[in-house]
């Protein structure tokens, strides 16, 4: 089955997948024990909302999620990773 996007949904996708990304490019400066929890937690926050289809709903989840990866990166830098 093939699923038509519009521009708006692909390029909502398209950002989902970047902070999807940079969140786990982060998680592998994390300490080596706690890099598999830290990704498995990534995994699950995006899966969690995977079936969302409320526009304004992703980019609030959007939003929060960039803003938990700039925590999680300051963090790190703080504890030297």
């Amino acid at each position: 089955m093939v699923h038509s996007f519009s521009l708006q949904d692909f390029l909502l996708r398209a950002r989902v997948l970047k902070l999807y990304r940079q969140a786990l490019r982060i998680a592998r400066r994390a300490p080596d024990h706690a890099q598999a929890e830290l990704r498995q937690t990534i995994r699950q926050e995006i899966e969690k909302n995977r079936y969302c289809d409320d526009k304004q709903r992703i980019r609030f989840l959007l939003s929060e999620g960039l803003e938990r990866v700039k925590d999680l990166d300051e963090m790190l830098d703080m504890q030297g990773h």
